[in-house]
């Protein structure tokens, strides 16, 4: 019996060695934990200096929808890019379901991001993921991912 493999406290060049997410698109500040082909939890800290704050609603700053999904997702991806097969690789969005936001973000806060993977076969993975501003929710959604370079080892051959 294998004991089961949990990577602890990631800063961003450690995760950045697991997905291909980068500046102005990597906003992950902090893993804190991921359980290999199970879940994850990390952190996003926005602050002021947040190239979109000042685009988005200059007298009310806060996040975008889609910075939110894909802060949300890409503490997801570490369910199953952190798995030795998967490390590094590229992913594409398949679907985002029932995403909603509950809460306004705003430069100071905080987001907590919990990920669990409930799926994951032949690089593709489903999975739910949630953020906590204080501990109430804020945002969340179902997600569901590819890993294309997997993916094609199973197409059909011609």
């Amino acid at each position: 019996m294998s004991e089961e493999v949990i990577l602890k406290d990631l800063d961003a060049y450690a995760i950045q060695q697991y997905q291909q997410n980068r500046y102005p698109c990597f906003f992950v500040d902090w893993i804190e934990e991921a359980i290999p082909g199970k879940s994850a939890k990390g952190y996003k800290n926005f602050t002021f200096n947040e190239w979109f704050f000042p685009a988005h609603f200059e007298d009310e700053p806060n996040v975008p929808g889609f910075i939110q999904i894909e802060t949300l997702t890409q503490v997801f991806l570490m369910t199953f890019l952190t798995m030795p097969e998967n490390k590094g690789k590229k992913t594409g969005f398949v679907s985002v379901k029932n995403a909603n936001f509950k809460k306004k973000i705003i430069p100071g806060q905080r987001l907590d991001i919990e990920a669990t993977l409930d799926f994951y076969s032949r690089g593709l993975a489903k999975g739910k993921v949630k953020g906590m501003i204080k501990g109430e929710l804020a945002c969340d959604a179902e997600l569901v991912i590819a890993v294309p370079d997997v993916m094609t080892q199973f197409r059909p051959k011609s």
